[in-house]
């Protein structure tokens, strides 16, 4: 029998004339013996004595033997536990103390050896988890992780996101229904489903409709803007792991409102000059030739701009969070946001275009029966509704049709804002190394790369 300590056969004892931690050939436990041998008969839980018997003057009770894996016989070693998960769980003795590598401490993959990283533990279990002082662990993040940090956002942090959103939400939609009800209300825009009217009607009310939306779009606009300033520092906050109400958040983010109304005011006009610039000359072929080859060029100009301002738009997504963040200009926010989705485009126009599909469509769950609600209480009903201009809107349906808006921006905003900002921090936490800079500011201890010079997450 093999007495090295652990791979001992649990139960047995040590051979009859050997000497415990000597080794040499040795009967198996269970092999019968003698029935009446010269030393008398055996008494129960002794095994037969006698003159040359291979059996140990010592064995234990009848149908006491030890199960494997319980408790050893006295005077031997326990045996070996169960090999856990990981390289370096081998049985004691196989290579020595340590498992794999020369026996004694420092062997590979025993505490204090030469393992993986400077040892991480017992065996090789892979990297240790990465610090999650708030919604997002701090390293590169996948597409679930991103939108699930945003929500995560909203539901930990509600009372300030809700408060924000709906705060926002409520003063828009009534300045935009004062101004339907108001203003729209004298306007010639009924001029438009009128078969008879002349050219200077049509010019006039096309006129009235395009400054129409243009103020509604200002006001959206302001109020989209201001959203994302606000939940920009909560979703920033939430990070990190503290909270913030919404005084902070106003504190924080007004003096970079003015910058980022300046930023999305810029954006809107390049997307409009684009498509401006590439129907031009489909309507100019249309004005001259006055035939189908001028509405086909009109229709490719504005595909093909289109496209362009749409490559724009997602080169220049993450200039919000990097304007408020960072504290810069817009020339240099626009300049950051063009550096991180160098490379990435299509990675950071996929995790956008889900997000606003997501937020859009549970928007649209909500706002869609607000607007048949409101159709059926104006007594219109939905022909009245698809048939009326935005002048001859009733109180009711505005109204009722406004609170659908409401509820719908209550989710839009926190949803697109913390996607955009989320988006941001893990493009500079690939690379710029930014969930060190984040631990550091979270108050994480010991997060750091193990060897001087290292980069993680980059």
């Amino acid at each position: 029998m093999n007495d090295t300590p652990g791979w001992a056969s649990p139960g047995s004892a040590p051979s009859d004339g050997q000497q415990p931690g000597t080794s040499g050939p040795a009967e198996p436990a269970d092999r019968p013996g003698p029935a009446h041998p010269a030393g008398g008969p055996a008494q129960p839980g002794q095994a037969p004595q006698g003159p040359g018997s291979p059996w140990s003057k010592e064995q234990p009770p009848p149908a006491q033997w030890s199960a494997p894996g319980g408790p050893a016989a006295p005077g031997q070693a326990p045996p070996p536990p169960p090999p856990g998960p990981g390289w370096g769980h081998q049985p004691p003795g196989a290579h020595g103390p340590g498992g794999f590598g020369p026996a004694g401490p420092g062997g590979y993959g025993h505490p204090g050896g030469p393992g993986p990283h400077g040892g991480w533990g017992s065996g090789w279990g892979g990297p240790p988890p990465a610090a999650k002082p708030g919604v997002i662990p701090l390293r590169p993040l996948g597409v679930g992780e991103i939108l699930d940090g945003a929500v995560s956002t909203m539901r930990t942090y509600w009372r300030t996101v809700l408060g924000i959103s709906l705060t926002v939400a409520v003063l828009t939609q009534i300045i935009v229904v004062l101004f339907q009800g108001l203003v729209l209300d004298d306007s010639s825009t009924e001029a438009l489903n009128d078969p008879s009217a002349t050219v200077t009607e049509l010019s006039r009310a096309m006129g009235d409709a395009l400054l129409s939306s243009t103020v509604i779009l200002v006001i959206s606009l302001v109020g989209t803007v201001i959203a994302t300033a606000l939940l920009t520092t909560v979703t920033s906050r939430a990070v990190l792991g503290k909270p913030v109400n919404l005084g902070e958040a106003w504190r924080d983010a007004r003096p970079q409102i003015a910058g980022l109304f300046g930023l999305i005011c810029l954006l809107l006009l390049i997307t409009s000059g684009l498509v401006a610039a590439g129907a031009l000359p489909g309507i100019l072929v249309g004005v001259s030739v006055n035939g189908p080859a001028g509405v086909a060029l009109t229709v490719l100009g504005i595909i093909g701009a289109g496209i362009v301002a749409l490559w724009l738009m997602i080169r220049f997504s993450l200039a919000s969070p990097a304007l408020m963040l960072e504290k810069q200009g817009i020339k240099k926010a626009m300049s950051r946001s063009t550096k991180l989705v160098q490379g990435t485009w299509w990675r950071i126009f996929g995790i956008q275009l889900l997000a606003a599909i997501i937020a859009n469509v549970v928007a649209s769950i909500i706002v869609i029966p607000f607007a048949f609600l409101a159709a059926a209480l104006s007594g219109g009903g939905l022909t009245g509704l698809l048939s009326s201009g935005p002048g001859s809107l009733g109180w009711t349906f505005l109204i009722v049709s406004g609170i659908g808006s409401v509820i719908g921006s209550m989710i839009t905003f926190p949803i697109t804002a913390g996607v955009t900002v989320l988006l941001y921090i893990d493009q500079r936490i690939r690379r710029e190394a930014l969930d060190l800079e984040l631990a550091r500011a979270a108050g994480v201890q010991g997060y750091g790369p193990a060897v001087p010079g290292t980069t993680p997450g980059s």
